[in-house]
């Protein structure tokens, strides 16, 4: 299989202080902008702390996929203004539009090169379910940024990769479940094997790095309890087997 000739690694989130993290690794995906939006003059600081050729990814903002009995509310700093059941799904209302319209307007100041868009498992194939995804990203207006979309759950292979060719989105998964039926560029986000306290094994990473070889863009960002060591352990492991087939 043909060598990967873009690879980027990083984590979910800052493990350590960003002066840190910034001179190891190049891609960060921003986590809290998922649970509640962040105000604008922070993004702005975010962006203007990057070093040139560093990248930030960034979720999409809860209130658009997940529903309001979600127990990631727990965590929205800011109150509701609509009715429970508006949220959520990519539901076709003004509260879900407008919360596009916010996470919109972080991405653009942060700069983020994609925006992930993190699906419940609640979030299941009912032809409602699907209806909504393609109503809601027939919408948008298209940024900068690549959309990336996580399902989770049952969804068939087929379905999905219909539905990312008609929308022009990235089929994101935790290689370890499954593999991405996209082709092109693919985004790996890591939970752990089994368990967000996983610590991938030198083993896994091997495995790792023959699944990012089959394709020509990859973005492989941890999301364990041991992201910075196996971010950067893993990179040290792509490096080396770049140099290896370097004449």
């Amino acid at each position: 299989m043909p060598m990967s000739t873009r690879v980027f690694v990083g984590c979910c989130g800052f493990p350590v202080n960003r002066a840190t993290y910034m001179t190891h690794l190049d891609v960060v995906e921003i986590q809290r902008t998922f649970y509640s939006l962040p105000q604008v003059r922070t993004v702005q600081r975010w962006r203007e702390a990057a070093r040139p050729g560093f990248y930030y990814t960034m979720k999409a903002w809860q209130l658009i996929t997940h529903p309001a009995s979600s127990p990631t509310y727990r965590r929205l700093r800011e109150p509701l203004t609509g009715p429970r059941d508006a949220y959520g799904y990519f539901r076709p209302t003004n509260e879900v539009w407008h919360a596009w319209e916010r996470t919109r307007e972080i991405a653009e100041i942060l700069g983020a090169e994609w925006i992930i868009f993190q699906c419940p498992r609640s979030f299941t194939p009912t032809d409602e379910h699907v209806e909504n995804l393609r109503a809601f990203f027939r919408r948008i207006e298209r940024g900068a940024w690549r959309l990336g979309w996580e399902p989770r759950g049952d969804w068939p292979d087929d379905l999905v990769r219909d539905l990312c060719r008609e929308l022009d989105l990235v089929h994101v998964v935790d290689p370890f479940v499954r593999l991405p039926v996209t082709e092109e560029v693919v985004y790996f986000r890591l939970h752990g094997i089994g368990s967000y306290r996983y610590r991938y094994t030198e083993a896994d990473l091997q495995r790792l790095r023959t699944w990012v070889q089959a394709y020509p863009e990859t973005w492989v960002l941890f999301n364990n309890v041991s992201m910075w060591e196996d971010a950067r352990a893993f990179l040290a492991l792509w490096r080396s087997s770049l140099s290896a087939v370097t004449p």
